[in-house]
């Protein structure tokens, strides 16, 4: 409630002298974000990211991630609404903190994260931030498109779907975006970021994958510790060669903050696991509109079923996965 008092009208901002030219260009640029989303994505016309709070902290939230020592099934907290997630969040990085050491203590492998935004759902206005607001042009609408994706459709409990989906819509927003307003240079270093994201993502699941199957090999917990060593060394050293191949590109660095541990990697097939057969039910829509009746009933359904259904569309079409454009 404090963050949302925080928040003034985009228009508010833009007229008062004192506010910084910087931050007016980039608040006039994300208010034609946010009517983008409306006139052409279909996304909900509401006063979500009309209004902007600027924060004195990095972060909005610190999320904790916690997992079994020799285990990346993470833990689950569950909630009103939201249903149950993987993670815990907090507007205070000392709470954040302060749990984590609790799970620590518990045996508990352990991250604390910060988050530059989070959706509501739509239950309130949320209101664009400091800790994003300075995004190039491009991720900024990646991010408004993800997060009011998330106020269409949303099945409490099921990450992976709705993560998928959320992530499904961002790309052909931001593709249909980038070819009515982008400069080739705009669409060039938006090209260099989207490459960087998937090389670290495929990064990440190439080590969750090695993890599993040495979690999952018999053995004693001692070997299964040293391998432990042995695969997150590797990924540090991974990461720098990514690195250099990128020309130096550090943008990843604060992930290594912390010692690494499988709570690092235990959500990250939350983001990945369903965003292929979501790419495939976004190319074989007639429309927008009518992904978005689809995705609402699927989330209407059981878990299994509406993932099964789901991965039945890869099976029939392997290809469409690849395909982020539909028409109008």
């Amino acid at each position: 409630m404090a963050l949302l008092a925080e928040a003034r009208p985009i228009d508010d901002w833009l007229a008062d002298s004192k506010t910084d030219p910087q931050l007016k260009h980039k608040l006039a640029q994300a208010r034609r974000i946010r009517d983008f989303a409306v006139q052409v994505l279909a996304l909900p016309d509401n006063a979500s990211y009309r209004r902007y709070a600027a924060l004195p902290r990095r972060f909005v939230v610190w999320n904790v991630v916690a997992a079994p020592e020799l285990s990346l099934q993470p833990l689950q907290w569950c909630f009103p609404v939201a249903g149950c997630v993987s993670y815990r969040g907090y507007y205070s990085k000392e709470a954040a903190d302060a749990y984590a050491q609790e799970l620590r203590a518990e045996g508990f492998d352990v991250q604390v994260g910060g988050v530059s935004a989070y959706s509501t759902l739509g239950w309130f206005n949320d209101p664009l931030l400091s800790t994003f607001i300075d995004y190039p042009e491009a991720e900024l609408a990646r991010l408004v498109f993800h997060e009011l994706a998330h106020q269409v459709a949303y099945a409490p409990g099921d990450p992976q779907f709705n993560e998928g989906f959320a992530t499904a819509v961002e790309e052909v927003g931001v593709q249909r975006w980038l070819d009515l307003h982008g400069t080739p240079e705009l669409r060039a270093a938006y090209a260099r970021h989207d490459a960087r994201r998937h090389d670290w993502n495929a990064l990440l699941l190439d080590s969750r994958r090695a993890l599993a199957a040495l979690y999952a090999a018999p053995g004693s917990d001692a070997d299964k510790r040293a391998g432990k060593a042995r695969l997150f060394a590797q990924l540090q050293q991974n990461y720098q060669a990514l690195k250099q191949r990128w020309g130096g590109y550090a943008g990843y660095d604060r992930w290594f903050a912390e010692p690494l541990s499988n709570a690092h990697l235990a959500a990250v097939a939350t983001y990945a696991d369903l965003v292929p057969a979501l790419r495939a039910l976004l190319a074989r829509s007639p429309n927008l509109a009518a992904f978005y009746r689809t995705a609402q009933e699927l989330a209407t359904r059981d878990k299994d079923a509406r993932h099964a259904y789901l991965n039945s569309l890869l099976a029939r079409a392997p290809d469409a996965a690849t395909q982020h454009v539909v028409s109008p």
